[in-house]
């Protein structure tokens, strides 16, 4: 295995102590990968903390369309590590094995549209169009206001642009889930 261009921060890093604290009770008591590689700059772990955090635990968006679009930019942009932390939240969110399976084939034109519903597929649209053309169909976010209204239409694109840059992150800093080491 080569050596990591830039390692983690070491598991049992203590400071900053109020930093390193915040971080582990969102994590419920320890650091993943990704905390470990944003540790190198901490007005960065600090920012990234409090804003996902947020993003994490305090919209008024349905979880389950939450990790729908967390799980499909991980997908467009082949970030393993971002679908290996949202695919088990999508689950709990009300998602099925299958549905994150098909998630997999977001943008292809065999991505099983049956398998979810209208606002869920508006949603995983909305992933593609952002994630990939950048620019958003008019039609498209109507119809995401009309269903999910002015709030949560908001949550719902600021989801999709705050992981699309969790993904660029860990791609470019070559961060891999904590249970698979790096091929």
């Amino acid at each position: 295995m080569s050596e990591r261009l830039i390692p983690y921060q070491p598991m049992d890093l203590a400071e900053p102590a109020e930093l390193v604290d915040a971080i582990r009770k969102r994590r419920g008591g320890q650091f993943i990968n990704l905390d470990r590689m944003l540790l190198h700059s901490i007005p960065i772990a600090e920012g990234w903390n409090h804003f996902i955090g947020e993003i994490r635990n305090n919209l008024s968006l349905d979880p389950k369309l939450r990790e729908l679009a967390m799980c499909g930019v991980a997908v467009l942009n082949g970030a393993e590590y971002e679908f290996f932390h949202h695919a088990p939240p999508f689950k709990k969110a009300g998602g099925t094995e299958e549905q994150v399976q098909g998630l997999r084939l977001i943008g292809q034109s065999n991505f099983p549209k049956e398998l979810y519903s209208p606002v869920e597929n508006d949603a995983a649209e909305l992933t593609f169009q952002m994630t990939r053309n950048i620019k958003v169909d008019p039609e498209l976010m109507k119809r995401l206001q009309k269903e999910l209204g002015s709030t949560d239409t908001v949550e719902l694109v600021t989801v999709i642009a705050a992981y699309n840059m969790v993904s660029r992150f860990l791609i470019a800093l070559d961060v891999n889930p904590e249970d698979h080491p790096p091929a």
